[in-house]
């Protein structure tokens, strides 16, 4: 047999192994690009066989790049989703994601949204959000067990609030920005503000709406993932005098104070004294010890014949 009939059969059996195992991996393939041709995604065979030996799930990727197609999503390439794949993205989420923004006509584009799944963010929600605004409790008893935002007027009367904050998605934000624990903190540290500066609880009561425009305007969603839309004061109840309260704690720390200070004084008073019961002991003393030299004096005068006898009558 002459080699190149040899080289010829060699090529043949090896081109027909390579079919043989192309066909075996296509195969299970079969519906899923049937699926893709007919429904206009356009995933050749042989794109499915590689997805397969790259370990990505080709049913997840023809259903996402259907529904890319059906939406009129140019942007989104099948390229592109098989490296969100492989990257530990949701596919079908981002698309669903994006035809909701296309709808809603966010400008939201696939690497954007790309990036804010792979951020940990659910970017399906975020949109809806964005188009749906939801509400937040402020304070949220779920999260901090607290049902009230307690603040104190100029007046000390205590008022105890509660607020509703209407939010949307700030998709341009979403990834790096803060999340609802700091608007629901910035918003309730602004109500606590807000109260503090009133000159009384009537004005507040009055007008609760005052407060919650005041903490509006202060940019509060400033580096957050959301937008404010609006704060509304859902309730507000009068609490305790404070101030009351506090100047009777500091009268009564006063008169602790007073008091202290006057056994201070008293006991001053009573150790002086009894410093000058001592002082006048000992001088006593002194005196007794002083008249008892005279009679040794006088003795002593009387031997060196320096005192006689009538000179001491």
């Amino acid at each position: 047999m002459e080699p190149t009939t040899i080289v010829l059969l060699v090529l043949g059996a090896f081109v027909g192994l390579f079919f043989l195992v192309f066909m075996w991996l296509l195969l299970p393939l079969f519906p899923t690009w049937i699926r893709s041709f007919t429904s206009g995604g356009k995933i050749s065979p042989m794109k499915l066989v590689l997805m397969r030996l790259m370990k990505i799930n080709p049913q997840v990727v023809v259903q996402a790049r259907i529904m890319a197609v059906q939406a009129n999503l140019t942007d989104v390439a099948t390229s592109s989703l098989e490296a969100h794949y492989l990257a530990g993205g949701n596919i079908l989420r981002v698309v669903q994601a994006l035809i909701a923004a296309t709808r809603a006509r966010l400008g939201l584009t696939w690497d954007t949204a790309a990036a804010i799944d792979l951020a940990g963010r659910d970017v399906l929600d975020a949109v809806r959000t964005s188009v749906d605004p939801k509400v937040i409790d402020c304070p949220d008893p779920s999260r901090h067990g607290r049902t009230t935002l307690d603040g104190v007027a100029k007046n000390g009367i205590q008022l105890k609030a509660r607020a509703r904050v209407t939010v949307r998605t700030n998709l341009s934000q979403l990834v790096g920005g803060a999340t609802e624990e700091t608007v629901i903190a910035r918003v309730g540290e602004g109500i606590v503000s807000a109260i503090g500066s009133s000159d009384s609880h009537e004005r507040v009561l009055e007008q609760p709406m005052l407060i919650a425009r005041t903490v509006l305007d202060k940019g509060l969603d400033s580096q957050t993932a959301f937008e404010i839309v609006s704060i509304d004061i859902a309730d507000i109840d009068v609490g305790e005098n404070v101030g009351a309260r506090l100047q009777a704690d500091q009268a009564e720390a006063d008169m602790r104070v007073a008091r202290a200070k006057a056994e201070e004084r008293r006991a001053q008073a009573v150790a002086q004294e009894q410093e000058m019961k001592a002082d006048t002991v000992e001088n006593r003393a002194e005196v007794v010890l002083a008249e008892a030299d005279v009679p040794k004096a006088m003795a002593n005068a009387f031997q060196q014949g320096n005192l006689r006898a009538e000179d001491s009558m």
